[in-house]
């Protein structure tokens, strides 16, 4: 990496984290550009530069912890661990994140996240291609051992985080009636019995 590269890296290093430091404290509206060149300490023309826009730096720092929390979810399966070790494990770093990472898990749940993905469907999927073919390639031989029902990806992605989005939305709206920990232990027995092979 050349030295103008790196120095291009750290400034958007910067304004994300300013943006998200913002949208932790104050959410969405407290994210505006006078806020994050204050913040970040970067100038007005390099956030243009690097993102284009305000809402192009919201999109980039949507991506960014997406990208991390799938990261958080592919770490966390075991090598060579059974189906349903790898639920448990899914399950509780994904409520970990959740529970570490409350601005950045606000803002990967949030309405706006919603909408981009709706708006770009196909271009978000194909940049979480390399997380979820390794999820797939993890599941694929628990199938072919009949641990896992051959159901479609899809149906085993929406059956697997299906309930674990909904506990973490609930307890990100503030709705704090589902302790996260309590969630970890319960989720992955009730989730495993939805895909095992052997049925509920």
């Amino acid at each position: 990496m050349s030295p103008k590269q790196h120095r291009g890296e750290v400034t958007s290093d910067l304004l994300l984290d300013a943006a998200l430091r913002l949208y932790t404290e104050s959410g969405e509206q407290g994210v505006t550009v006078t806020a994050v060149t204050r913040t970040s300490g970067v100038s007005l023309g390099s956030l243009y530069h690097h993102f284009g826009s305000l809402d192009g730096l919201l999109t980039a720092l949507t991506e960014r912890w997406t990208g991390r929390l799938f990261e958080q979810l592919v770490g966390a399966l075991p090598r060579n661990g059974t189906a349903r070790e790898g639920i448990r494990a899914v399950v509780g770093a994904y409520l970990a994140f959740v529970r570490d990472h409350p601005g950045a898990a606000l803002l990967v749940h949030s309405p706006r996240a919603d909408r981009h993905l709706m708006a770009r469907g196909r271009e978000v999927r194909d940049a979480q291609a390399p997380v979820v073919s390794a999820m797939a390639l993890w599941i694929q031989p628990r199938i072919d051992a009949d641990e896992v029902a051959p159901l479609p990806g899809p149906l085993l992605e929406a059956l697997v985080l299906g309930p674990v989005v909904a506990v973490a939305r609930r307890h990100l709206s503030g709705i704090r009636d589902v302790d996260l920990d309590e969630a970890a232990r319960i989720l992955p027995e009730r989730i495993w019995r939805s895909i095992s092979a052997k049925g509920p």
